[in-house]
């Protein structure tokens, strides 16, 4: 039998592990280990923020691509339920009701998406990418007090993510499309997520830890309005169709991220990243505007 050098060492270290307590799914019963993954070692390089607030991972001598975010939904391989763990078990009777009757629905419709899965199995892109529309759609199906519609807004972007991973990967199978639809979703989401921070009609506390939008580091409220402006500027011509359409809702977003632009440089607590996103998302918003409308928009000093 060879040696183990340092190189076999390194492979031989498994990514993930199993919490050894299990969740019991509230829609079907299974008992469910979650899956974890391991960040020691060397497993994990920290790499740069993109414009999305993503960070990118560089993974350690002998592993491949690492996706932190594949491993953040708990998903009940029996029925396919999806949530985030501090919603997983808390599933009203109503909900209930609706979620167990879409079971075959969710396992058909996914099934058309990314092939036949098995979440027995350890977590890898496809079955982190699949584990974000399950869980949109398994948040469709819950109550207002349970705060869905910020969460369907971090699972369409973390999704859109993902499956501009799988493109990557796979260009020939049409994950393109399902990588479109999720920003254009996660631009709606994110849209009626600022206004319920504003009306309070979906409770803040349920919401407020997740907003990441990545695993790493929760912009907050900030990042909220980063974020919406950023995909009303990315998606505004799947958001909008005539021209004023489109004009009228990047004048919204131009406005939304000025506040961020225009009251950073006098606030010391937010990031310089943010301020320094959201002062190049402002200016390219502009441009965009005066390529609609044919004229000079008015910078802001």
């Amino acid at each position: 039998m060879p040696p183990q050098t340092q190189e076999n060492q390194e492979k031989a270290r498994p990514l993930s592990y199993r919490e050894k307590k299990p969740y019991q799914c509230p829609i079907c019963s299974a008992e469910i280990l979650k899956e974890k993954i391991h960040t020691a070692r060397g497993r994990l390089i920290s790499g740069d923020v993109t414009q999305e607030l993503r960070r990118i991972y560089r993974s350690g001598k002998g592993y491949g691509p690492i996706y932190p975010p594949a491993y953040s939904i708990l998903v009940c391989p029996e029925c396919l339920y999806a949530a985030f763990l501090d919603d997983f078990k808390s599933v009203e009777a109503n909900s209930k009701l609706r979620i167990e009757k879409l079971n075959k629905h969710r396992r058909e419709g996914i099934t058309k998406i990314v092939g036949a899965i098995d979440f027995h199995k350890d977590r890898d892109l496809i079955l982190g990418a699949a584990s974000y529309i399950l869980a949109v759609e398994c948040y469709q199906q819950k109550e207002s007090n349970a705060a869905p519609t910020p969460k369907k807004a971090v699972c369409s972007l973390r999704g859109a993510w993902l499956f501009s991973e799988l493109h990557s990967e796979f260009p020939q199978i049409g994950f393109d499309k399902v990588r479109t639809f999720l920003y254009t979703k996660a631009a709606q989401y994110y849209q009626r997520t600022l206004e319920i921070i504003q009306n309070g009609k979906e409770p803040q506390s349920r919401f407020i830890n997740i907003l990441g939008p990545d695993t790493d580091k929760n912009w907050g409220l900030d990042g909220v309005i980063y974020i919406n402006s950023y995909l009303q500027h990315k998606n505004y011509k799947q958001l909008a169709k005539e021209n004023h359409e489109k004009v009228k809702l990047l004048e919204q977003a131009r406005l939304n991220v000025s506040k961020l632009y225009g009251m950073g440089k006098f606030s010391f607590s937010r990031p310089s990243m943010l301020i320094e996103f959201s002062r190049k998302l402002h200016e390219n918003i502009t441009k965009t505007l005066e390529e609609l409308t044919g004229s000079q928009v008015p910078r802001e000093n």
